[in-house]
């Protein structure tokens, strides 16, 4: 069975992080994004996935590659010379997902984090029996969103609603499809869209389903929303997989702790926190609803809350960083220095307090 992972462009929605790494390999809760859906893909009998791509290949190939052998799953690319859109890139990869078993294949976009239930959906899609299935998740404020309206006990497509002003459902596309090798058909190779050219098509046709996808979803896309992701992905893994949280005197709620960082006397960690790789967190620090990743040292009695602190960085004894601050990789904050909301370019040096939110360019370091 094959899968299509639309990885896209640039990430300017995550920078600085992204400056450093694509958009997929950014940690998140201690391991790139994409692999928490690689491993998902092969999890339900999955044994190739395409990448597709139009920015640095070669960069996510290599470091892919460990992985490849790792999970005993076959990565490639499908490169895009100019943006396809999300139906362009299946045009694209077709020769890549057709082997003449007739088999349906998963696609998701790479911003999704979920709990993943691909062999539900496997087992949906065959007892429908449709040419495509979808999946759906449900929002509190629909209005914000292209809305998927659906018979609720078979989950036929009825029809899509753009932002709609009255309420007409409360579901939208959680970025997770399954779709027959006929879908393929459908798709020139050019920039296109599947929620607005193909799926509408296919629901025209009665042959579009939606599956609504149990447990949490995401886009975690930005800064914002990869921090309530961070916090619905540990509460996840209360219900699923406890062992895989910390636990201690110094942890308080939904905590992940590589084994190979070090935790000082007197810290309170939590909730919602992950630290990667090698951190070293010194004495009296008080961190919440943050990612430390890997190589980030903490000094002792700073304050770290609801930001990402980038590879490598530096936190200065006795500061204060919160309010969607993001260091990019190998940024160093002084000690008692203020951040409010500050995004820093990677390799910069932080000497005076951000007071108010902005992007800071910094002294270059070293």
């Amino acid at each position: 069975m094959k899968a299509l992972i639309l990885v896209g462009g640039f990430g300017t929605r995550l920078r600085p992080l992204t400056l450093s790494v694509p958009k997929p390999l950014v940690d998140f809760a201690n391991k790139p994004m994409i692999l928490h859906q690689i491993e998902a893909l092969k999890a339900a009998g999955v044994d190739e996935v395409v990448l597709a791509i139009n920015y640095q290949p070669e960069v996510m190939l290599s470091f892919l590659r460990d992985f490849e052998t790792k999970i005993g799953i076959k990565i490639t690319c499908s490169q895009e010379t100019e943006p396809m859109g999300t139906a362009g890139p299946l045009a694209l990869a077709r020769d890549k997902l057709l082997d003449g078993s007739g088999e349906p294949f998963f696609v998701l976009n790479s911003d999704v984090i979920s709990e993943y239930p691909l062999k539900q959906m496997i087992d949906f899609h065959k007892h429908h029996g449709g040419e495509a299935s979808i999946m759906v998740t449900k929002v509190e404020e629909p209005s914000k969103y292209g809305v998927v309206v659906m018979e609720e006990e078979t989950g036929l497509v009825q029809r899509f609603v753009e932002k709609p002003q009255i309420f007409v459902g409360n579901k939208i596309n959680a970025g997770i499809y399954l779709l027959n090798p006929a879908t393929l058909d459908r798709i020139q190779l050019r920039p296109t869209s599947i929620e607005k050219e193909i799926f509408p098509k296919i629901a025209s046709e009665c042959s579009l389903y939606a599956m609504v996808l149990p447990g949490f979803w995401m886009d975690i896309g930005q800064p914002r929303d990869y921090i309530t992701g961070l916090r619905l992905y540990l509460d996840s893994l209360r219900r699923i997989a406890p062992s895989k949280l910390s636990k201690g005197t110094h942890v308080v709620g939904n905590v992940i702790i590589d084994a190979s960082a070090h935790i000082g006397e007197g810290c309170l960690i939590g909730p919602d926190v992950s630290i990667g790789q090698g951190c070293v967190i010194e004495d009296g620090v008080r961190l919440s609803r943050c990612t430390i990743m890997r190589g980030v040292r903490i000094k002792r009695h700073s304050c770290v809350s609801g930001s990402i602190i980038g590879w490598h960085s530096t936190v200065g004894q006795w500061a204060r960083v919160e309010n969607m601050t993001v260091l990019g990789e190998d940024v160093h904050v002084s000690d008692e220095v203020y951040s409010n909301g500050g995004v820093v370019l990677p390799h910069k040096e932080i000497k005076t307090s951000i007071l108010n939110p902005q992007i800071v360019m910094g002294v270059d370091s070293g």
